[in-house]
């Protein structure tokens, strides 16, 4: 007792890296697994202390445990469905070295159906209570969009009940798959079917089959913007403001958005501005500077396409189409760091195949 007293009592160095996070976990690695083992006060004596720890990493993670097997405690870490962090919990779990007795997991793995059973909010959710069917749009023929039938559907509870499908599908597909392929999804009950439904065990299959036909039809996909036109668009906002974008409208007419399905926005604000509300020549330098380190991290080469950016309201925003999520998020992770003292730098990164994100620009 007076051990474990002395060990959390000194004062860790702080975790710079994943290295220094594997480091500090070798120390208390055998206090962990027993802890695990035994089933008691996991929150308090493991999870508590591990929480901190990640975070001085990067915000976001989250995590679960338990026995492996009777020799083995498994560490997951899920990012519950943040897109944007999928990148750092693979890189530290890639990170980590061996350890007799743990097992580390990135992202929670695919099941077999029949070992999948989740409880929510006192719903059930099984192979037997749950279908499916897609729906298919003329207009949108990449999109995944699906409509899960759950038998025990209550209204009233929709939001609970969406909650415990999503939990099965991340157990039942695994994580990856099923933050990733699905683009679209809504539940309903057995009343509101319009379609021959398809048991929830040939999901799996389905979406592989979807996937696979989505490469094949965009495998060497590539756009050169060398050359492309742009245009400036100016208007006032609510507030009387000025907005000012400059846009690639060479771009926003390729036929093959969905080759670059992830669209990746960064917000800048900022506080000085000129007469007009927009950035003044100091600010707008700064700006033009870190959009310059995005794009050449982010080159259309490797399937980043820098579709233009908008500034309005104390506020820039640069809009990136992607081939793949994981690049992006860590190019301005690094640069949030960097200039963490100038800018409260922020973005998103989410699934629009056919980039309805900027609509409002082409039909200008």
């Amino acid at each position: 007792m007076s051990f474990l007293k002395n060990v959390w009592g000194k004062k860790d160095a702080p975790i710079e890296s994943y290295s220094d996070f594997w480091n500090w976990f070798l120390k208390h690695e055998k206090e962990f697994f027993k802890i695990v083992q035994d089933g008691n006060n996991i929150h308090k004596g493991f999870l508590d202390k591990i929480a901190p720890k990640l975070d001085e990493i990067h915000d976001g993670f989250y995590f679960l445990t338990g026995m492996f097997d009777n020799q083995t405690a498994e560490l997951i870490l899920t990012p519950d469905g943040a897109i944007k962090n999928i990148y750092v919990i693979e890189e530290l779990v890639n990170a980590a070295p061996k350890i007799e007795g743990w097992k580390f997991t990135a992202l929670k793995s695919a099941s077999d159906i029949n070992d999948v059973g989740i409880t929510y909010e006192n719903f059930n959710f099984d192979k037997g209570n749950l279908q499916f069917y897609p729906n298919i749009h003329n207009d949108y023929p990449d999109e995944i969009d699906l409509t899960i039938v759950y038998d025990h559907f209550e209204e009233d509870k929709k939001a609970a009940v969406t909650n415990g499908v999503y939990i099965f599908l991340d157990n039942y597909l695994g994580e990856l798959h099923s933050v990733t392929l699905i683009d679209n999804m809504k539940v309903v009950g057995a009343n509101d079917i319009s379609q021959e439904l398809i048991p929830i065990e040939k999901l799996k299959d389905y979406l592989i089959w979807r996937e696979k036909e989505f490469v094949e039809k965009y495998e060497g996909t590539r756009h050169n913007t060398e050359n492309d036109g742009y245009a400036t668009f100016e208007g006032k906002s609510q507030e009387r403001g000025v907005i000012l974008a400059i846009i690639n409208t060479t771009v926003l007419e390729l036929d093959k958005k969905a080759s670059h399905p992830w669209i990746f926005i960064v917000a800048i604000p900022f506080e000085k501005t000129d007469e007009t509300g927009l950035p003044d020549d100091m600010t707008y330098k700064l700006l033009d500077e870190i959009e310059e380190e995005i794009m050449f991290s982010l080159p259309d080469s490797d399937g980043y396409l820098n579709i233009g950016r908008e500034t309005a309201n104390n506020k820039r925003e640069i809009f990136f189409a992607c081939k793949e999520f994981r690049k992006p998020p860590k190019v301005v992770d690094a640069l949030i760091k960097k200039y963490s003292q100038t800018f409260e730098i922020s973005y998103e990164i989410y699934k629009d195949k056919y980039w309805q994100s900027f609509r409002h620009f082409e039909q200008n």
